[in-house]
């Protein structure tokens, strides 16, 4: 079978984007695993799948499947590349369009200026919510990682991230930490582990170690999450500039049970097609 994708990137965030909603597509974790792979496959932080909505009232269903092959609940990043695609590839003529996910409904809007916004909805801070194994909701959680005590905020936009600050990014051990965060057994369903430096109370720069996927240059849903913890502690302001390795986006958020605002660009790098096995 002859596979037809379009590879996308948001801030150096890169995806491959698959239509299954002209034509079914099905795809399991060990052909999403191959096509993954950055030296025999395609190579990609994640594949999205473009398939038609099975709830009413929306335009389009978005599934994202990491590059360990496992479904996964949400993805920022992918969000801005997925209404471009939809709209570069006439599927619709909206510049907003309402998209099921997994864990509900966003809402991705093309702007004027090219740059995508995305309305992310709601962070969610109880941990049966994140989840996050807790005998109660708090500000911040102490877990212990290899031999120290690590303090992070835990928070869901539709799937799970833990948020540690610190003192600056290019020195803090991402590569170390990372994995021991995401499988940490407090988190039953692995987490996103980022971690923040508050260089302002308008700016941070952010690195994140995706679950299912490893660091990653940018992660939208990742830089959602440190946001709103951020203005949640009070140590930063609505709305924040977030500089990752890849590029930079504008996050804002009102607290409260207000949505998280994500606006970033959305690019096009090639079209292509490779033959799998079915």
């Amino acid at each position: 079978m002859k596979l037809s994708f379009t590879k996308m990137q948001g801030i150096g965030n890169d995806f491959i984007v698959v239509d299954g909603y002209s034509r079914p597509v099905s795809l399991d974790a060990d052909t999403i695993r191959r096509l993954a792979d950055r030296h025999f496959g395609i190579g990609f932080d994640q594949l999205l799948l473009v398939e038609r909505p099975t709830v009413e009232g929306v335009d389009f269903r978005y599934r994202i499947f990491n590059a360990d092959g496992g479904e996964v609940e949400q993805c920022g990043n992918g969000a801005r590349c997925f209404v471009r695609y939809v709209h570069d590839k006439s599927l619709t003529s909206k510049r907003e369009i309402r998209v099921q996910t997994a864990r509900g409904i966003i809402l991705p809007r093309l702007e004027d200026n090219g740059l995508v916004t995305v309305n992310m909805g709601e962070p969610r801070f109880e941990p049966a919510e994140v989840p996050f194994i807790a005998d109660r909701e708090a500000m911040t959680y102490l877990v212990q990682v290899a031999d120290q005590a690590l303090e992070i905020s835990v928070v869901s936009m539709g799937n799970p991230h833990a948020v540690t600050v610190v003192e600056d990014v290019d020195t803090a051990p991402v590569e170390r930490l990372g994995p021991l965060v995401e499988r940490h057994e407090r988190f039953p369903q692995r987490v996103n582990a980022g971690f923040m430096q508050i260089v302002d109370e308008h700016h941070i720069r952010l690195r994140v170690f995706e679950r299912g996927s490893g660091e990653t240059l940018a992660c939208g849903t990742g830089a959602c999450a440190a946001v709103a913890s951020g203005i949640r502690r009070g140590l930063l302001q609505s709305p924040v500039r977030v500089a990752t390795r890849g590029g930079e986006l504008i996050i804002a958020w009102e607290g409260g049970g207000q949505p998280v605002w994500m606006t970033g660009p959305a690019e096009t790098v090639f079209e292509g097609s490779i033959d799998i096995e079915v």
